[in-house]
């Protein structure tokens, strides 16, 4: 899926075909994360929130392999969430935020996790949504993934970053500025 679009978010319509396609494939052969769920609805929701496709067409090309995990009734939005077996190859060796990139004064990484994640239109995962994410599988056994960290924690110049070791999720600090080739981050966005 080659990476060309306007400046107003939008794929161009054979990039939104293809991306259509690969979800639909993804979302038929993993039906599990999304019982009950039907792609002809998942499909009319994407097909009519086009800056929506854009951060998920963001979310494939990183590698994050997005798909359905829920549908919230409350607010009419199906949610989906990196499903890709290890962190996205295409957001690793990123540190945690803007301030902890300026804060390296050599061997800066090129990115951070928050400010790609913003570009992008996704949020990070919190702790509950990636121990969530886990109840479908297994994920990051040989990875890692920065999630979204309390203020408190952050203030102090810490982040979170979780991963699946031993048949359980555990989840650590490192210093903000920290960035690893097996750690990137998981993203989530709501159509």
């Amino acid at each position: 899926m080659n990476n060309i679009y306007s400046k107003k978010k939008e794929l161009l319509p054979e990039q939104r075909e293809e991306l259509i396609t690969a979800l639909k494939a993804r979302f038929e052969k993993n039906i599990n994360r999304h019982k009950g769920l039907e792609w002809a609805k998942v499909q009319a929701k994407l097909e009519a929130n086009t800056e929506k496709l854009w951060s998920l067409n963001e979310m494939e090309m990183t590698g994050g392999e997005p798909d359905v995990i829920a549908y919230d009734k409350k607010t009419c939005e199906y949610i989906f969430y990196d499903c890709s077996a290890e962190s996205p190859k295409g957001r690793r060796n990123v540190c945690y935020d803007g301030e902890a990139l300026e804060s390296r004064k050599e061997h800066k990484p090129k990115n951070n996790a928050i400010d790609m994640a913003a570009a992008m239109g996704i949020e990070l995962l919190t702790e509950e949504q990636y121990r969530e994410l886990q109840e479908l599988g297994d994920f990051d056994t040989k990875t890692s993934s920065w999630v979204k960290t309390p203020s408190n924690i952050r203030e102090l110049g810490g982040a979170l970053f979780c991963d699946r070791r031993y048949d359980h999720v555990f989840v650590y600090h490192n210093g903000a500025e920290s960035y690893y080739a097996a750690r990137a981050f998981r993203g989530s966005l709501r159509v």
